[in-house]
């Protein structure tokens, strides 16, 4: 029996001293994350499409209590009315964690929902 799925996973508390994921590592888990990519060595990013302004707003508002509850917070960018970019890095440790890949599992659950 293997490990739990990353979206059925618990965000651990990360307060530094710890080394970021290494980039092979990463790769291997952007394969359970679909839609995300590797915005650099430091940053997961997923960019969506939303129908309309607040079609956009309601998906951060569906985002955020996910988040909070997760003590994860992802960069949220929203340009162009309906065009969402989620970013995640883990800021104590200055790049990417296991949390990162956690958090995107969780998201992802959200917008497959939204279909």
């Amino acid at each position: 029996m293997g490990e739990p799925s990353l979206g059925s996973r618990k965000c651990r508390p990360c307060e530094g001293g710890l080394s970021p994921l290494p980039l092979s590592a990463a790769t291997a888990l952007l394969r359970d994350v679909p839609g995300w990519a590797l915005a650099d060595a430091k940053t997961l990013r997923r960019a969506v499409t939303c129908r309309n302004f607040l079609d956009a707003i309601a998906l951060i508002q569906q985002i955020a209590p996910i988040a909070e509850a997760e003590d994860h917070h992802p960069d949220l960018h929203l340009t162009g009315y309906k065009q969402l970019a989620i970013e995640l890095s883990t800021h104590a440790i200055g790049g990417l964690s296991e949390n990162d890949f956690i958090l995107a599992a969780k998201i992802n659950h959200v917008l497959t929902a939204r279909r």
